[in-house]
């Protein structure tokens, strides 16, 4: 088999695994950690309700597949495709271990009743600010990581300060993408 046409069958075999398997994640362990939305699937259009065009509240979330050792979650949302650059829509952590799930409509402030707490958002807010591209179709990577500790981190943290506060402390990553254009 020729050099080129090898890349090419392995790049079409990557891509259907991912189709296949969008929301999960190795961990550490070997594991596979799984993120998902009732609300919308894995590359699908985010429901208006959950934009600036709609409610703008926070979409239901769950996870299952944590590594052995996870001691809090985090997740954070952001849109690579902003004009300016990567676009922060939601920064939340030190979620307990026993928590594997988001209900719709997460207060926007420091400590929700969901448990866990939400840093600042790039609109300027606590909490979940929803999908608003200026124009075309945008991308929203929900991104949710397994922590070996928690971080006792204050509210209104950033997601550069939630980055940080991560590093060394990874134990595994599930990730799912949803889009949204205006109309």
């Amino acid at each position: 088999m020729k050099k080129g046409l090898a890349v090419s069958v392995l790049a079409v075999s990557l891509i259907v695994f991912f189709l296949i398997h969008g929301t999960a994640a190795q961990t550490k362990g070997g594991m596979s950690m799984e993120l998902s939305s009732q609300a919308f699937a894995p590359g699908a259009t985010v429901p208006p309700k959950y934009t600036c065009d709609g409610r703008n509240v926070s979409p239901p979330l769950s996870w299952s597949g944590l590594p052995e050792g996870t001691r809090s979650v985090a997740l954070i949302c952001d849109d690579p495709d902003a004009p300016a650059g990567t676009w922060v829509h939601w920064v939340y952590y030190d979620l307990a271990l026993e928590i594997q799930e988001l209900p719709e409509d997460i207060e926007p402030m420091g400590k929700p009743a969901a448990g866990g707490t939400q840093g600042i958002n790039d609109f300027g807010n606590l909490g979940y600010g929803g999908p608003c591209p200026p124009s075309g179709t945008h991308r929203y990577f929900f991104k949710l990581y397994a922590l070996d500790t928690e971080l006792n981190l204050p509210p209104g943290i950033t997601k550069k300060e939630l980055l940080d506060a991560m590093k060394g402390h990874i134990l595994g990553q599930a990730e799912m993408i949803g889009r949204y254009k205006r109309k």
